[in-house]
């Protein structure tokens, strides 16, 4: 799988991308991931990408043409599948959506700055739109570092147990059961008896209903219809 991360701040998404699960599926060859500087294709002596907004409101606006010409350079040597904008207004951003992208070849990921994009770049150029919740980030890097972190950690591989990722959270819908390690008994606070009993299908069974009792509690509208 190849990526391709669009900013004008790249330099925001070094460490989340080059550390922990990520950095290592980049070093086994599972992923290619690359963070494009768009001042390459910014206006004049300065590389300007921002310019003032049509209609007088605050804030600057990212320009078209340099968005254009970074992604047509990119879609000139190989096909994306998406071609994704990091938006508040987008879909929210759940599991169903990180497990349908992971499935992807290539991707290009543009990271929204200042007041937003140009509205021509949404509604030409991008495929899809995703939001990491209802609130306002300075930028898209970080939103799209979540979404890169929630892609890879599912491609086959990039997890030291390939069954981990399938026991999330949200995967069937349900958060996940409380976990416990050892020791068993620390100042008198124990694990529970059933987890200890040895009994698979016990102890599936448990995990089960706590999954829903949590999520009742928690999260109620994650649960399906019938299971509330």
């Amino acid at each position: 799988m190849r990526i391709d991360i669009l900013s004008v701040v790249p330099e925001l998404l070094d460490s989340p991308l080059n550390c922990s699960i990520v950095g290592r599926a980049q070093k086994k060859g599972i992923v290619e991931i690359y963070v494009h500087n768009l001042r390459k294709y910014g206006k004049g002596r300065y590389r300007q990408v921002d310019d003032y907004s049509f209609g007088g409101d605050a804030g600057m606006v990212m320009m078209v043409e340099p968005v254009f010409r970074m992604i047509e350079e990119l879609s000139s040597q190989r096909k994306y599948d998406e071609i994704i904008y990091m938006s508040p207004d987008g879909e929210i951003m759940n599991q169903g959506i990180c497990n349908e992208l992971s499935c992807k070849e290539n991707i290009i990921i543009l990271c929204g700055h200042y007041k937003g994009v140009d509205q021509r770049i949404r509604d030409y150029l991008m495929t899809r739109e995703i939001s990491c919740g209802d609130y306002v980030v300075s930028g898209g890097e970080l939103p799209a570092a979540l979404l890169v972190d929630s892609i890879v950690r599912l491609i086959p591989g990039a997890l030291g147990d390939e069954q981990s990722a399938l026991s999330d959270s949200f995967q069937d819908g349900l958060l996940s059961p409380p976990v416990y390690t050892r020791p068993a008994d620390f100042n008198g606070w124990k694990v529970p008896d059933i987890l200890l009993c040895g009994d698979p299908k016990k102890i599936k069974d448990w995990q089960y209903e706590k999954a829903v009792e949590r999520t009742r509690l928690l999260r109620p509208g994650l649960l399906h219809e019938g299971e509330e």
